[in-house]
């Protein structure tokens, strides 16, 4: 089993950043794949960024150039940094990884099957 649990969000102003952290507890090593969500009510998910192992990465339209998915194998911790940011973002961002999980492709298309409880990032 793998825990996530998010960090780091909060209020912030159009154009400002923040940083988002995922700290990964349990069977971290097992992790093929690790991303961020985001999701509003009456919306669907929307896949923000994935990461492999290899540090490659993917980000969707909305949000390359602005953000950055890292990780920090030492500490077992995933981040998003979110840098000028908009009232569009505004969201719960759940950090999600995936275990025995894989299907041969990538990150991005990879069935998640670990979440966290997310944390709410709101820009004004």
């Amino acid at each position: 089993e793998v825990q996530l649990v998010e960090s780091g969000g909060g209020s912030a102003q159009a154009g400002g950043s923040l940083r988002l952290s995922c700290a990964a507890s349990g069977a971290a090593r097992s992790i093929e794949c690790m991303g961020w969500f985001r999701q509003t009510p009456g919306k669907e998910r929307e896949r923000v960024a994935t990461i492999d192992p290899w540090r490659n990465t993917k980000y969707a339209a909305s949000v390359k150039g602005r953000s950055a998915i890292s990780t920090d194998n030492a500490e077992n911790t995933l981040y998003l940094q979110m840098n000028n940011l908009k009232p569009e973002d505004t969201a719960m961002y759940c950090c999600a990884a995936g275990a025995g999980s894989g299907s041969g492709g990538g990150c991005w298309e990879y069935a998640y099957n670990y979440w966290g409880q997310g944390t709410q990032v709101t820009v004004s």
